[in-house]
């Protein structure tokens, strides 16, 4: 089946896993947390993925790691795992497995220099044999399907996702995403989707592109060059959770205007009730200022000022409300928002 904006509502099976559409949500470091997940899936993303949680730091039961573990009301919940160490990454997958999780997602994608100074993330890509082996030890150790996720290669010189990819699939691997960008280029220029092309002709399982996706027409554009089943938005999704819903066109996507003005105010208080006041109002502010700019560009500075620098959760969430309403654009009808943001 040839994939496009008018079959991307249709369901993808990942082994005995059903993602209900074709647009993702991707792993988002300090983004998609349990709230932004919830909000995503309740407004139709396809398929949700936890923030990147550490194999070893899971293991050894910190509880950032297990926070992050939790997928309450997401079905199915998919965890992704990072580690550099094969036997960390299957302990990891079997306790994520047993703590509800229906599908494990292995981080090869991560440019972070914290993570691939650690051998992890991105940099598993310089030693595919020794990537084989984690993936592998992964794989053995669960029931539920295992995916990866990965980016084009280190740099330009070594763009070696089609083999590594060939090598997964035939590892259990049973979907593979790929950020259409080297780990050199972090997110400089502009996703390579046509070299995301060539992993599309090394394997058969489902194929998942990232990377630049953020309107339908992105969507069109990415599957044709790609050839893949899907598409991964992530940076797209600041100050959007209902993005993905938004462009597989599902009926659960809110209308633009007041209704996603709601759910900005109800996210902040999600925050609050997951992390507690001091954590939540200070990990809340960067996701106001992306809804402000995505749904609010006109509010005051003074008003963004003050609320930027309020402790108090009810204080921030006064000024929040009365800044979505004071620097909303005017509404134009359906699909507004969307367009402007694209």
């Amino acid at each position: 089946m040839q994939i496009n904006t008018d079959t991307v509502s249709q369901p993808l099976a990942i082994g005995p896993v059903r993602a209900r559409n074709r647009v993702f949500l991707a792993p988002l470091s300090g983004i998609s947390d349990l709230p932004f997940r919830q909000l995503a899936w309740r407004y139709g993303a396809g398929l949700v993925v936890t923030e990147m949680v550490a194999s070893r730091e899971l293991v050894t039961e910190r509880r950032e790691s297990q926070v992050r573990l939790r997928g309450d009301g997401i079905n199915p919940h998919v965890v992704q795992l990072a580690g550099r160490e094969a036997d960390w990454m299957a302990k990891a997958a079997r306790i994520a497995e047993g703590e509800g999780a229906a599908m494990i997602d292995i981080n090869m994608g991560c440019p972070a220099k914290k993570v691939t100074g650690g051998y992890s993330g991105s940099a598993l890509m310089r030693d595919p044999d020794h990537a084989l082996e984690l993936i592998e030890a992964t794989v053995k150790a669960v029931s539920v399907p295992v995916t990866l996720k990965m980016r084009l290669g280190w740099d330009h010189d070594n763009i070696n996702a089609p083999l590594i990819a060939a090598r997964a699939e035939a590892a259990g691997i049973q979907m593979i995403t790929i950020h259409g960008r080297t780990r050199m280029q972090f997110y400089e220029g502009s996703a390579d989707w046509v070299a995301i092309a060539k992993v599309r002709e090394a394997v058969s399982v489902p194929l998942v592109a990232n990377g630049d996706v953020a309107s339908r027409a992105d969507i069109e554009a990415c599957l044709k060059h790609s050839g893949a089943d899907a598409v991964m938005i992530g940076r797209a999704s600041r100050g959007r959770p209902w993005i993905c819903g938004d462009l597989a066109e599902s009926d659960k996507a809110p209308a633009p205007g007041s209704q996603q003005r709601a759910i900005a105010v109800e996210h902040y208080w999600m925050m609050i009730e997951h992390y507690g006041e001091d954590v939540g109002v200070r990990h809340a502010r960067k996701h106001i200022g992306w809804y402000l700019d995505t749904l609010a560009p006109l509010a005051p500075d003074g008003l963004k000022t003050a609320m930027m620098a309020s402790r108090k959760a009810d204080e921030v969430a006064t000024m929040f409300a009365e800044a979505l309403e004071t620097g909303a654009r005017p509404e134009t009808g359906p699909g507004s928002e969307m367009e402007a943001a694209a």
